[in-house]
């Protein structure tokens, strides 16, 4: 499942991120969304924006909710059961699919963020900031 040398995204305002193009499933009923969302290494847990739960059907506030503390002050988030699925940044090809994991949806988020604990540590991660590229492959 690598990906190897992805080119950083420019996804929004001219700023190069490392994004992967995503799929977002709701775990109960299988409907999805296609997206992308930023590596964040500073992020403990993957978060998705309040907005996703419409599509997705899931009833936002009858999840589980969370205080969390973001860059913009304290929030409050609710847990869904959602699944992931990584796809190829050119052809869009399913590459790997997460296991039901509890993830914040967010009010006031612009963008699905990738978090540590629940996510990228199952990854190898490389980010080469000065050729503006990165790569991930499963840890095995």
């Amino acid at each position: 499942m690598p990906i190897i040398d992805c080119p950083f995204t420019n996804l929004a305002y001219g700023q190069f991120r490392p994004y992967l193009a995503v799929r977002i499933i709701n775990s109960h009923n299988n409907l999805s969304i296609p997206t992308y969302g930023i590596i964040d290494t500073g992020a403990d847990e993957c978060a998705i924006p309040a907005n996703y739960a419409i599509g997705l059907k899931h009833n936002l506030q009858q999840g589980q909710p969370k205080q969390v503390s973001t860059a913009n002050g304290k929030n409050t988030a609710y847990r869904h059961t959602t699944i992931f699925q990584i796809l190829h940044p050119l052809n869009k090809n399913l590459l790997y699919e997460s296991p039901p994991i509890l993830v914040d949806f967010m009010p006031n988020l612009p963008i699905v963020l990738f978090g540590v604990k629940n996510f990228l540590s199952n990854f190898v991660l490389t980010i080469d900031y000065p050729r503006q590229l990165f790569s991930i492959r499963f840890s095995q």
